[in-house]
C-alpha cells in the first residue's frame, strides 16, 4: 500500500496554478478514476472564477465539500433557478468567526455552487 500525503507545499502548488489559470480555479483528483465509488478532490477557486450551478445524479452521490484554505459559500438552488440557501465556509487561521462552517455536504439532485470570497493567495 502507497500512502497518499498531502503537504502544505502540495496545496500552495494547487492555489499557485489557480491563480495562473485562464479559469482561475485548479483542481487535482484523489480518485483514481471517475468509476471510482467517491470522487475525491483538492479545489482552488480564485473570487474571480465562476462555477456554473450544478447538480449530481443519484448514481454520483452527495458532495462533500470541506475547507483546507480559504473562505467560500456554498449557493443552493431550487430547481427554478432560485436561491434557497447560502452558507459560508472555510478553514485557515485568519477565520476566527465561530459561525463559518467548515464544510458542507449536498444531497444528490441538489442544485448548487460554489463562490470563492476571498483569494486563495492570502492563505499561502
Amino acid at each position: 500500500m502507497t500512502l497518499k500525503v498531502f503537504s502544505a507545499e502540495y496545496l500552495d502548488d494547487l492555489v499557485l496554478q489557480a491563480v495562473a489559470s485562464p479559469r482561475r480555479r485548479q483542481h487535482r483528483n484523489i480518485h483514481i478514476d471517475y468509476t471510482d465509488r467517491c470522487q475525491r478532490l483538492f479545489n482552488a477557486i480564485e473570487t474571480d472564477s465562476y462555477l456554473r450551478p450544478h447538480r449530481h445524479g443519484p448514481a454520483q452521490g452527495a458532495e462533500t465539500m470541506i475547507a483546507v484554505r480559504g473562505l467560500m459559500a456554498l449557493v443552493v438552488f431550487d430547481d427554478n433557478g432560485e436561491i434557497k440557501q447560502v452558507q459560508r465556509f472555510g478553514a485557515g487561521p485568519r477565520l476566527v468567526d465561530r459561525n463559518i462552517a467548515v464544510g458542507a455536504e449536498t444531497p444528490p439532485g441538489t442544485w448548487h455552487t460554489v463562490v470563492s470570497l476571498e483569494g486563495v493567495l492570502n492563505f499561502v
